[in-house]
């Protein structure tokens, strides 16, 4: 008989009919209850989420934080685990977790390890690039921020945080086409957020983002590993970080011709 944590998992989706269910089932047999908020699939990712025993909630798309902030009040556990629609929860890591509820966790906040995976592989490489977020956590000890862009836990003064050693499989990349056309919508987004916090960049930037980014997807984020997939990959990266640049220069451009005129 499985073990069910006290522990309410909450992921946020849109059009995700092809990664929803594995998502789903990296965590629900150990988990009290899997929430999915849906911003408005026409795929069926809402009809595969509740036929692998999630329950579902619609809510009107209004940015990454607030989306995520709307899910967390749909839990009915103080503990929650976040993961996103293209994420999936590794054996090791779900033991992990499963051994800090014997009673209760020590912590009041975890760190997960995020690792990429790519589309031809079937689990992270040893020395796979990650990073890492909050994603188990007492939501009476911190929160998600309402952030449009910047989705991320934020511990409350006090909150005792901790890591865990077991890795998230992260399966970002559905295909080349489909992070062109991340990058591409992501990076309004990021534009947007710019614009609101008053930011300005300097033109030197459109010279420098690009090989800068290249060089850090490709050594330190250890692109090397996957020989020629490697190269691939930092290309798309660096491309993600010019384009945002691109476009808040095209908006300072813009911004100055009106005051000229």
């Amino acid at each position: 008989m499985s073990i069910q944590l006290p522990v309410s998992v909450f992921i946020i989706t849109k059009d995700e009919q092809d990664r929803i269910r594995p998502t789903i089932n990296s965590v629900k047999d150990w988990v009290d209850e899997v929430i999915v908020v849906d911003s408005g699939s026409t795929d069926n990712t809402v009809s595969l989420a509740e036929q692998a025993g999630a329950k579902v909630f619609f809510n009107e798309w209004d940015g990454y934080g607030k989306q995520k902030r709307y899910a967390e009040d749909q839990c009915k556990n103080t503990w929650l685990l976040n993961i996103d629609a293209d994420e999936e929860i590794t054996p090791k890591l779900a033991e992990e977790i499963k051994k800090l509820f014997a009673p209760v966790p020590s912590q009041d906040i975890y760190k997960v390890h995020i690792v990429d995976v790519f589309p031809h592989e079937l689990t992270a490489k040893k020395w796979a690039y990650g990073y890492w977020q909050y994603r188990l956590y007492n939501k009476e000890k911190g929160r998600f921020s309402t952030s449009s862009v910047h989705d991320t836990v934020r511990p409350y003064e006090g909150s005792k945080i901790a890591k865990l050693r077991g890795k998230v499989d992260h399966r970002s990349q559905r295909s080349l086409q489909f992070s062109v056309e991340k990058f591409n919508r992501y990076s309004d987004m990021q534009v947007q957020d710019m614009i609101d916090r008053g930011r300005t960049i300097s033109s030197l930037r459109l010279l420098t983002e690009f090989p800068i980014a290249f060089m850090k997807s490709y050594i330190l984020r250890r692109g090397f590993i996957y020989g020629g997939w490697g190269i691939v990959d930092a290309y798309c990266y660096a491309f993600s970080r010019f384009i945002r640049i691109a476009k808040f220069y095209q908006h300072q451009l813009i911004e100055k011709s009106k005051k000229e005129r």
